[in-house]
């Protein structure tokens, strides 16, 4: 099986794929602190559980503190096995146009990738994830740049520790617009408040492409906390990542 890792800066995401097909996937929270030993420990647990036999690995990481670990762990714990990080100088398939093609995040180019081979271009992908990334693929499968916002929980955090009267609330859809308590304000502000931002977002992108797009690509963990809101969203594949990852490995194998 081929083992893919997408390291986030809030989690890691690991899958199993036999061929285009999915097996098995995880979800952890990604520690910057964490050593080799402790991700190879933290690995063999996961995989131990249905005695998963590895025959390569593709990874991706935005903390460059776990992808020091990473490539620790790889060489101590799976020592021979195939295995591909994307980095700049990866051979991806991505045509990058944009300014300075070594700043885009190596999760934005794999996600280029997925969208493109599922469903042509242009297409856009909104990733829900630590930031709220949304990524703009052309006609031949080009990535044209994108959009950066602070994500969801992280603009949530920020209000309850710079308001005194307010506090962390669970991520859910309130039964109404217009809040009848704290709680259910906050929560109307969160699940409509960024369907409305993305919306927006998208609407302008695709005037700027000229007016269509294949799809509206919805992925990351926390997607599902507005994606019924979203009006412009067309489809939901929240292993979006781990897809273009295997895309990746299948490329340079």
């Amino acid at each position: 099986m081929l083992l893919c890792i997408d390291v986030g800066n809030t989690n890691t995401v690991l899958a199993t794929f036999t061929g285009d097909q999915l097996v098995h996937s995880w979800r952890i929270k990604t520690d910057e602190r964490s050593t080799s030993d402790e991700l190879g420990l933290i690995l063999r647990g996961l995989l131990a559980t249905d005695s998963v036999h590895i025959a390569g690995v593709a990874a991706c990481s935005t903390v460059p503190a776990a992808l020091r670990a990473l490539r620790g762990m790889l060489a101590r714990y799976y020592p021979g096995i195939p295995s591909v990080i994307v980095e700049p100088g990866t051979r991806t398939g991505v045509p990058m146009s944009i300014d300075s093609p070594k700043e885009a995040g190596a999760d934005r180019v794999v996600n280029t990738l997925a969208a493109y081979r599922l469903h042509g271009g242009p297409v856009v992908v909104v990733d829900f994830g630590t930031s709220t990334n949304f990524d703009v693929v052309g006609q031949r499968g080009e990535y044209l740049g994108g959009v950066l916002t602070a994500g969801i929980e992280i603009s949530v955090d920020a209000l309850a520790a710079r308001a005194a009267q307010l506090r962390r609330i669970e991520l859910v859809k309130p039964p109404r617009v217009i809040g009848k308590s704290t709680v259910e304000c906050l929560q109307s502000g969160v699940v409509y408040g960024f369907a409305g931002q993305v919306d927006g977002i998208i609407r302008r992108v695709i005037a700027e492409l000229g007016g269509a797009v294949r799809a509206v690509v919805a992925t990351g963990g926390l997607a599902s906390v507005v994606l019924d809101e979203c009006e412009t969203v067309t489809h939901y594949e929240p292993m979006l990542t781990l897809i273009g990852l295997r895309l990746v490995f299948e490329r340079n194998a």
